[in-house]
């Protein structure tokens, strides 16, 4: 079963990239974040000739998230259960026995500010979510845009990127108690290189040719699943291409 995360930077932007990287990959899911669309306006019909069943929620030109599917996506909610805020932001639903949560965590803008608090405070509602609703025994992967780089090995410039919103103590704590709960980073278990990375972001020159790149998209999945994982890898080929997203694809492969 092969599991991909890919956030596209709006799904209508990114719609020849994204049908394209789907025929070519066939991924048995696939989900996005980003999409930055109202559901009225969503492409459905684009996903339903690509033979893809679909679930999201989405808003104007902000957030949105998005799970496809070649198989039957069963109890899908939205958001946290215990309250509505961030339903764009959370897509949960069952695929082929396997629980898949796709999250698009908030970014956190800078040290001091408010938002950067509402991104701590979002990993605590995450982390009794996965608690309240999920059992770490149970085959669950978690997957998205995370604005995390957990290691030093996950930035380009560890020393003097140090205290970023996405990447300093304090958000790699928050994702590590959330992970803690029972989930592995499948990406590590089958690459240890450093320079491996999700994110370039457009305002740095060549940015991708230089590799100046973060990894912020993750697979996550609870030690049963982790057991089962046959690979991980980023696939960068989709950030070369004409008008793409910042981000590029992460996929999972597990013998399931």
């Amino acid at each position: 079963m092969k599991i991909g995360s890919f956030n596209v930077n709006s799904i209508r932007s990114r719609l020849p990239i994204v049908i394209r990287w789907l025929a070519e990959h066939q991924p048995d899911v696939l989900a996005v974040q980003e999409t930055k669309v109202q559901d009225a306006d969503f492409p459905t019909d684009a996903f339903e000739a690509a033979g893809y069943k679909r679930v999201f929620k989405g808003q104007k030109s902000y957030n949105g998230v998005a799970i496809f599917s070649k198989t039957e996506i069963k109890n899908a909610r939205f958001g946290f259960s215990s309250e509505p805020k961030d339903e764009a932001r959370l897509i949960a639903a069952e695929i082929a026995g396997i629980v898949v949560v796709n999250t698009y965590v908030p970014q956190g803008d800078s040290p001091l500010s408010e938002k950067f608090q509402y991104k701590l405070e979002w990993f605590e509602r995450l982390l009794k979510f996965f608690k309240k609703d999920f059992d770490p025994s149970n085959p669950i992967v978690w997957v998205g845009d995370l604005n995390v780089a957990p290691q030093s090995i996950d930035v380009y410039d560890p020393k003097n990127l140090l205290g970023h919103v996405c990447f300093c103590p304090e958000v790699t704590e928050a994702l590590n108690r959330v992970t803690r709960w029972g989930f592995v980073d499948v990406f590590r278990l089958h690459c240890k290189e450093p320079g491996q990375y999700t994110f370039w972001d457009y305002r740095l020159p060549n940015s991708l040719k230089r590799n100046l790149g973060w990894r912020l998209d993750h697979i996550m999945a609870t030690k049963p699943l982790a057991e089962k994982c046959t690979a991980c890898y980023i696939d960068k080929q989709p950030r070369t291409a004409e008008k793409p997203s910042d981000h590029t694809p992460v996929v999972a492969e597990f013998s399931w």
